[in-house]
């Protein structure tokens, strides 16, 4: 299927200024019934792994509350018509260039009535280490995203003058990687379901906490220009699926 999608030259230069711009209503429906179809799945599976270590905290996932589940397109390879479409493959080429490999996917899903908040954060900063380069996340909304509901702030570069890796820190109870301590709230995605928030892996951002009774669910699809290895360089940190190689889209 073609993309449908044409990215502004105001999108490209917002994105080069402030490290990311909003897609909105742009995710195909049958696409968004896929995306959404999965997402209980990989939440049972969680609580299932939380089941058998007797607890109700793993990692970034709080029961009910939070859920960070990645690399499920591994699980059901249904996942990989979105990841490796024209759609994606069009972002990249606005934001990336000639060429993008997929690095890493996951759910993150807000529990109703009190879904947990997510700290300022830089997606790199979950890499570790500084000497990568600055990677894309396409953050797909499943659900309206609102205040109410706990959507994703992002800090443009222009406000916050960084525009490099920053060292964080573990946050006890939560166990998220906190890299931002200022005061300064940032700018609230506010959209219908089916957009995306696209920014690169060194744009701050947060999340607030679901206060509504429903579920808040989105998927990241994070795309890199080049394969990102771990810090000793022996193996690969992530995935590193091409999708599009100088200009021309890989079959999925």
């Amino acid at each position: 299927m073609a993309s449908s999608i044409h990215i502004t030259d105001a999108q490209k230069q917002q994105f080069e200024e402030d490290g990311y711009f909003i897609l909105n209503s742009v995710i195909p429906t049958h696409f968004l019934e896929l995306l959404r179809g999965e997402c209980q799945t990989f939440i049972d599976q969680a609580n299932a792994e939380m089941d058998k270590q007797n607890t109700d905290s793993l990692g970034l996932n709080h029961r009910n509350k939070r859920y960070f589940v990645a690399n499920c397109f591994r699980q059901q390879p249904k996942l990989r018509t979105f990841l490796f479409s024209d759609l994606m493959a069009e972002v990249c080429r606005a934001t990336l260039g000639d060429t993008a490999y997929l690095f890493w996917e996951q759910y993150v899903v807000k529990g109703a009535d009190g879904g947990m908040k997510f700290g300022w954060h830089q997606d790199s900063g979950y890499v570790g280490y500084p000497d990568h380069k600055p990677y894309l996340t396409c953050w797909c909304a499943l659900d309206d995203m609102t205040e109410e509901n706990g959507t994703a702030y992002i800090m443009p570069f222009s406000r916050i003058g960084i525009r490099s890796w920053v060292k964080h820190f573990q946050e006890e109870g939560s166990n998220d990687r906190i890299g931002y301590f200022g005061d300064d709230p940032g700018i609230p995605v506010i959209a219908p379901a089916g957009s995306i928030a696209v920014f690169t892996s060194i744009n701050f951002h947060r999340s607030g906490p679901n206060r509504t009774s429903r579920l808040r669910r989105t998927y990241l699809a994070q795309y890199s220009a080049e394969p990102i290895l771990t810090a000793d360089g022996a193996k690969l940190w992530g995935n590193a699926e091409p999708l599009i190689v100088d200009g021309k889209r890989c079959a999925p």
